[in-house]
């Protein structure tokens, strides 16, 4: 049977790309399975409000009766109004070692969004730069923290082929530690004094919790406006990812800087969640939510997955202050890797922070983009 490309317009076929990479990855050691019942969430147009603003379209790959491949296409209207730019995404490729099966669901979703009159094609985003995003391209060896990828060394092989190029880096970085050197402790203390710097955490009261999660979303707005790829997120996508975080987050890894009354940012740190899913292997159940208890006591690292300092008080060393406080915290609770993630190759003032602190580049994951031309 020749290849066919399939737009998912079904519940089984939805099923069938969803679960195409447990069969892709079943013998690769890092890849850490995402549980069903989320997937089956985030596909549904009713329970994801990205849904409520932009396209979504998603294409299977299917040889000899057999799905060997999936992708998304879709638009981004909050990327194209805060970047003025007309352009489309495609995201969630899962693919054979074939090149043939590649180049089928790339022109897929290069049509789909030339149709759409954009003027170029950029991915890999699960749907945006506020998810997962990016290729890996180096880093196999090890697994991805919660809400990073992991993916074939081929598939880098297969988008160049195709004619997809590089457009931006985007850098995990990795520190090792069981205790705090000496002169990180002073550099924060002269920087904190400094600049009259105050640090909290969030606070475990509901009412006072639920102010600082309005803070988190002014700050984050303000903070990250104009800065490479960054997309908005609506108050419903805002509300969205509170919901999904806030179980897993631990409010000793979040934190709010203030300066002389002003909110002056604020970090969030998690704990690797991932350590839990990796033994889940995607199902919820008695034993695997036994595993999960199990697995859950021995977590060993946690991710800065944001961080958002507001322009005015930039350049005073409060993203150092932060990591510092992170792993201060983190210590006691059995977290001795941090990862510091991701920090685009563009962003030197974040790649010298990350540096200061003696963490390392572990794993580069890649944008790639497509013109399309008119």
């Amino acid at each position: 049977m020749a290849l066919k490309i399939i737009p998912v317009d079904t519940n089984r076929q939805l099923k069938s790309f969803i679960m195409l990479p447990f069969e892709l990855y079943k013998n690769e050691p890092n890849w850490v399975p995402p549980l069903i019942m989320d997937q089956k969430n985030f596909f549904n147009p009713k329970k994801n409000p990205y849904y409520q603003h932009s396209e979504v379209k998603l294409f299977l790959a299917e040889k000899d009766g057999k799905v060997v491949g999936r992708i998304s296409a879709q638009s981004n209207t909050q990327h194209n109004k805060e970047h003025n730019e007309n352009i489309g995404f495609f995201g969630f490729f899962e693919c054979i070692d074939d090149q043939e099966t590649a180049n089928a669901l790339f022109e897929a979703a290069y049509e789909w969004n030339r149709y759409r009159g954009f003027t170029s094609m950029r991915g890999p985003l699960n749907f945006s730069v506020n998810q997962e995003c990016g290729l890996l391209v180096d880093g196999f060896d090890t697994p991805p923290m919660v809400m990073m990828l992991h993916n074939h060394r081929y598939y880098q092989k297969l988008y160049e082929n195709w004619g997809l190029t590089k457009t931006m880096d985007l850098y995990a970085y990795l520190s090792e530690r069981s205790e705090m050197p000496e002169r990180i402790e002073k550099m924060v203390d002269i920087l904190t004094k400094r600049y009259k710097v105050q640090i909290r955490s969030l606070s475990r009261n509901k009412k006072q919790m639920k102010k600082d999660i309005e803070t988190v979303f002014e700050i984050y707005t303000k903070a990250w406006e104009y800065n490479w790829g960054n997309v908005p997120m609506t108050k419903a996508e805002f509300d969205h990812i509170v919901k999904e975080l806030l179980p897993i987050a631990d409010p000793d890894l979040v934190f709010f800087a203030e300066i002389e009354g002003k909110h002056a940012g604020f970090s969030l740190a998690l704990p690797n969640y991932n350590e839990v899913l990796k033994v889940m292997n995607g199902r919820v159940n008695p034993i695997t939510l036994v595993k999960a208890m199990r697995a859950k006591k021995r977590i060993s690292s946690a991710r800065v997955i944001t961080m958002g300092i507001v322009k005015e008080f930039q350049g005073r060393g409060i993203d150092s202050i932060f990591h510092y406080h992170s792993y201060k915290n983190g210590l006691p609770k059995g977290y001795f890797k941090g990862e510091f993630s991701w920090v685009l190759e563009s962003n030197l003032p974040m790649m010298h922070v990350a540096e200061k602190l003696d963490a390392k580049i572990y794993k580069t994951y890649r944008l790639y983009d497509k013109a399309i031309p008119r």
